[in-house]
């Protein structure tokens, strides 16, 4: 299939799968001030260059001019880049090919988010997911291995849901062994504070490449340890969405499952990321970087830029190998891509 399909006068994206790209992750630090042991060593910093704030907006202007509906600012930690609220300002501003405003949303870890959350609002932010695999305190701290960092993101959680960040949705990577006694706790958070919890099956994209099928809480048993606090009820979800959607039996309460190892939703993927020195990558384990800002560099116009982007998107992979022999690690680790 050809990489763009007219619909009326407008060209819209699509991989030679017949999926439509409507959701850009951009990456704009791949710098983070926590680090977690199921992803980083602790070593490493950042490894990989920042493009100016003009050049993110260009890159995103011109996949939106392609049909992309949903921008979500990504890193490393994003709030760490000064001028962030304007970049998202700048990001709201654009209009789909549908005239509509952008989806823009934000994946933190939420340590600064106490205080950005009503500027990034005003500004035009959405949403906001915020990482945290633990809801008991000291547990968190030996996760992030950062003090005091659990009250910090706590306050930043709650102050997104006080501006009106909805839903505000609150990831939790599991490892079995490691945090997966907090699942119930999580049950708690998720209808105490009134937030999404989501819970991600761990995924191959830590630095010291330790993965192996055994740490892996799988979506099955998710539900079976949830269902000792409450039962929970599926509810429907949009095809192209990566979670599993559930309400606890009362109705109160959402919790969302993120299965790609036990059941990859490849077939419905809708999104390419750009990492923070400009790289296209078309999956999470691509084993290729794409680079568009070596365009950037050239003088390239927006028709190159976007003649780029539509060769780039049929290299699209059909799906990922996690578990299978063939399996090959991707070439960067998660903090190094952008979520």
């Amino acid at each position: 299939m050809a990489a763009l399909a007219e619909i009326g006068q407008q060209a819209r994206l699509f991989d030679k799968y017949g999926r439509a790209i409507t959701d850009l992750r951009l990456a704009i630090t791949d710098r983070c001030n926590y680090k977690c042991v199921y992803c980083r060593t602790g070593n490493q910093g950042a490894l990989y260059a920042e493009l100016p704030f003009s050049d993110y907006l260009r890159i995103a202007r011109v996949f939106v001019s392609l049909g992309v509906t949903k921008v979500r600012v990504t890193g490393g930690e994003p709030l760490l880049r000064h001028g962030v609220v304007d970049f998202v300002r700048d990001v709201a501003a654009l209009r789909t090919l549908d005239k509509d405003p952008v989806d823009v949303a934000i994946t933190t870890n939420g340590h600064l988010l106490a205080d950005l959350a009503q500027p990034l609002k005003q500004a035009g932010l959405n949403r906001v997911t915020v990482s945290m695999d633990a809801v008991d305190e000291e547990r968190f701290t030996k996760i992030v291995r950062v003090p005091k960092a659990f009250r910090s993101v706590l306050a930043g959680v709650r102050e997104a849901k006080r501006v009106g960040l909805d839903p505000v949705k609150v990831n939790c990577v599991l490892l079995r062994g490691f945090n997966d006694d907090q699942i119930p706790a999580f049950g708690k958070f998720a209808r105490d504070e009134g937030v999404v919890v989501r819970f991600i099956e761990f995924m191959p994209l830590e630095e010291d490449r330790l993965w192996s099928p055994e740490i892996v809480v799988r979506l099955e048993e998710i539900l079976e340890r949830m269902a000792e606090f409450r039962p929970l009820v599926e509810i429907p979800h949009a095809r192209s969405e990566t979670a599993r959607r559930y309400v606890f039996d009362d109705g109160i309460g959402e919790i969302g499952i993120i299965a790609p190892v036990s059941n990859p939703f490849c077939g419905q993927c809708s999104r390419v990321r750009v990492t923070s020195d400009g790289k296209i990558r078309t999956c999470l384990f691509s084993v290729f970087d794409h680079n568009l800002a070596g365009i950037l560099k050239k003088g390239g116009s927006d028709d190159d830029l976007a003649a780029f982007i539509c060769q780039v998107i049929q290299k699209k992979e059909a799906r990922h190998h996690i578990g299978e022999p063939d399996f090959v690690p991707a070439s960067r680790t998660m903090v190094h891509i952008g979520g």
